[in-house]
């Protein structure tokens, strides 16, 4: 008898878990605008583009992945316990979904773009180190912000278009970290939120600091440029000066718009090996797996000529 209930209580608990399925998957809402195919998928994909008839983010990359990914980021010694977390991530990336980031391509694509932008999140706030518990690539969001700043980044050259405000200091605040004035003005004009003169909303919302991350990730840093998101999905074609300066579509080029020479063109520099290496990570642990990253030249950007050199700080 005993053997029976429990067998009953088992098929009740399949039941709920499939009728569960059913109800958190949304199915898109599909129309044909000037003969092309066009989705809306919940408040995930709110807005009619190609990109949301793919899978969403959430459809492949759940709670217990971000966990894994970040699974130092609330123990007692990191930075900003209870800080970061799935929802806020998620929550942040609606705004750039109907734009591609994560819906570009097949599945595939999507899990390799989250690993590859959540690659450069966990680099930049990690607290690991070599013999860390769990090892060095397991304690991204650990940071939220800068701990000890040297300056208050207020750069009196953009005075007029992005004025320093009294007492407000722009040191490294989010996922991928703002620094300077006139990064905080950019992308506060961006998210419609007045970064500007409160920079702190920042390491206050981790929504927000996600949006910013994300909204960096989509933006080139200049017109003529690519973003970060073209660069790695395929969507930029290298010109033949792009190709002279060794620059190709991929993960390695990604650091480049990000960074500049400050990471590329130094050969392999542990400041580049470390970004690799949590993609890397990332990739294993999602299951997508490190062989899919490419070969040397596409991985990394150890031979690559900036786009911007370090004269101009826009990629401080």
């Amino acid at each position: 008898m005993e053997a029976k209930w429990c067998m009953l209580l088992t098929i009740a608990l399949m039941l709920l878990l499939v009728n569960g399925d059913d109800e958190t998957s949304v199915k898109p809402v599909v129309k044909i605008v000037k003969g092309k195919k066009v989705c809306q998928k919940g408040w995930e994909c709110k807005r009619f583009s190609k990109f949301c008839c793919n899978e969403t983010i959430s459809d492949y990359f759940q709670t217990y992945q971000f966990e894994n990914l970040f699974a130092k980021r609330n123990t007692p010694v990191a930075h900003a316990v209870g800080f970061w977390d799935y929802h806020s991530f998620i929550t942040a990336t609606a705004e750039h979904q109907p734009d591609g980031f994560g819906t570009t391509g097949g599945k595939k694509m999507g899990m390799k773009e989250v690993a590859a932008f959540l690659g450069h999140v966990g680099s930049k706030t990690s607290c690991g180190y070599g013999v860390a518990t769990g090892g060095p690539l397991a304690w991204g969001l650990c940071y939220n912000k800068e701990l000890s700043p040297d300056s208050l980044y207020c750069d009196e050259y953009y005075k007029l278009t992005y004025p320093c405000a009294p007492g407000a200091a722009y040191y490294g605040r989010g996922a991928l970290p703002l620094y300077w004035n006139y990064n905080y003005g950019k992308a506060g004009e961006a998210l419609k939120v007045d970064l500007l003169n409160h920079p702190e909303y920042i390491e206050q919302n981790a929504t927000l600091a996600f949006q910013a991350a994300v909204w960096r990730w989509m933006t080139p840093v200049k017109k003529n440029q690519p973003s970060a998101h073209d660069a790695f999905v395929g969507n930029w074609k290298p010109t033949k000066n792009d190709t002279l300066a060794k620059r190709v579509p991929g993960f390695g080029t990604t650091m480049n718009i990000l960074y500049g020479d400050s990471v590329c063109g130094q050969g392999d520099s542990d400041s580049m090996n470390n970004i690799v290496s949590h993609y890397q990570y990332y990739l294993d642990l999602m299951g997508v797996g490190r062989e899919e990253a490419g070969p040397h030249e596409v991985l990394t950007c150890s031979e690559q000529l900036a786009f911007n050199p370090s004269s101009s700080s826009s990629t401080s």
